[in-house]
């Protein structure tokens, strides 16, 4: 039970859109796919990990301290789908209203705010978790005080991490783990690491030589090639280790004990809830985080609206052939596929009269997958 769960917003609410099916939309043509995710997650997380109080961190808009001293940084990420981005107002909105504190930085990245508010828990004493899906707060990484629940893919697969299982994972402690990653370097934030050099090579060479200082004063020591390698290249680990410290003291504008839980807007959240059509997610959300659900009359449901199911997501192989064999059994089975704007195949979704199971293309990648459904949906099976 941490005194502080910090959540990655933008992180989680990515993973959430790419989990779940984009043609989740209201009978007035809102995506909530993203929406509902997030909101299932913080459910997951809230009953797992029962925090005594909840802070979003997000990302802006604008560019940051990073951009100005690298041109290039996360040059290379493609534009992602508008109905992701007009999401995120929505998943902010929906946290507030919910009660918990919003915080993003003009300047900084989420993570810096993510690593100020850490900080500033362990200063305090508290037990601190942060939800994300980003590896650059692996350096936070304090026993007793931070820990980071990692989200490894979809919208319930989490590693819990502590100095421990840091190390375990990297091969190196959370406090060398910003050398470590500027050697490797990380493509998702356009920054290149030295050649030649991946994983194991940089835990090896941080353990054997302490920190970049070390590693480069004892390149002679090293491989003719790595030798060069390095040598060609030290600056430019250096500028990867800058740009990827990140700043423990962001001007907040708040003080620590000032991190409360706020009271739900009970009228707000429902009418936010129902406008989306989220009427299941409202009885999980009310009953995780705490708040009366305002029933309404039913209403005829208008033809191009859509159920409001439970989602299960299937990544894995194995987990999702046993669920097409328990599927067999079933006297009923829905099915409906989604595709994007071009007509590729995005997921797939199977039913029963209960749930709903998501299937996502990677699966569906799978001979077996696609033999076993055959068989589901023959004549003969």
């Amino acid at each position: 039970m941490p005194d502080l769960m910090i959540i990655d917003g933008n992180s989680l609410t990515y993973r959430a859109f790419f989990a779940l099916p984009p043609d989740m939309v209201t009978s007035k043509g809102q995506t909530t796919n993203a929406v509902y995710g997030f909101a299932s997650m913080l459910v997951n997380l809230i009953k797992d990990q029962q925090p005594k109080k909840i802070v979003v961190a997000f990302d802006r808009p604008e560019k940051t301290f990073r951009h100005k001293k690298l041109v290039s940084y996360k040059a290379n990420r493609e534009k992602q789908p508008d109905i992701l981005y007009e999401q995120i107002p929505l998943v902010k909105e929906m946290v507030s209203l919910l009660g918990y504190m919003t915080i993003d930085i003009e300047g900084f990245e989420a993570d810096d705010v993510i690593a100020t508010l850490a900080t500033m828990g362990r200063d305090a004493g508290e037990e601190v978790v942060v939800v994300t899906g980003d590896r650059d707060v692996f350096q936070l990484v304090e026993d007793p005080h931070i820990k980071v629940l990692y989200n490894k893919k979809g919208v319930s697969d989490y590693a819990l991490y502590d100095e421990k299982g840091i190390f375990d994972r990297t091969g190196v402690a959370p406090e060398d783990y910003v050398n470590y990653a500027a050697l490797r370097g990380d493509t998702s934030d356009n920054l290149p690491g030295v050649p030649g050099v991946g994983e194991k090579t940089a835990a090896k060479l941080i353990n054997a030589y302490g920190d970049l200082e070390g590693i480069f004063s004892a390149s002679s020591e090293q491989t003719p090639k790595l030798k060069q390698n390095l040598q060609e290249n030290e600056d430019l680990a250096h500028l990867n280790a800058e740009l990827m410290t990140l700043i423990r003291d962001v001007p907040l504008g708040i003080k620590f004990e000032d991190l409360i839980n706020n009271e739900i807007n009970e009228l707000k959240v429902n009418d936010f809830l129902d406008k989306l059509e989220l009427n299941t997610l409202k009885k999980r959300l009310s009953v995780a985080v705490g708040f009366a659900v305002n029933e309404k009359e039913k209403k005829e449901t208008a033809k191009d609206s859509v159920l409001d199911l439970t989602y299960e997501t299937f990544l894995d192989k194995e987990v999702t052939l046993k669920k097409i064999e328990a599927l067999s059994s079933c006297e009923f089975i829905s099915l409906a596929e989604s595709t994007d704007q071009e007509g590729n195949l995005t997921g797939l979704a199977l039913g029963d009269n209960q749930s709903c199971f998501w299937l996502t293309v990677d699966v569906l990648q799978s001979p077996e997958v696609i033999s076993e459904l055959n068989k589901l949906f023959s004549t003969n099976g």
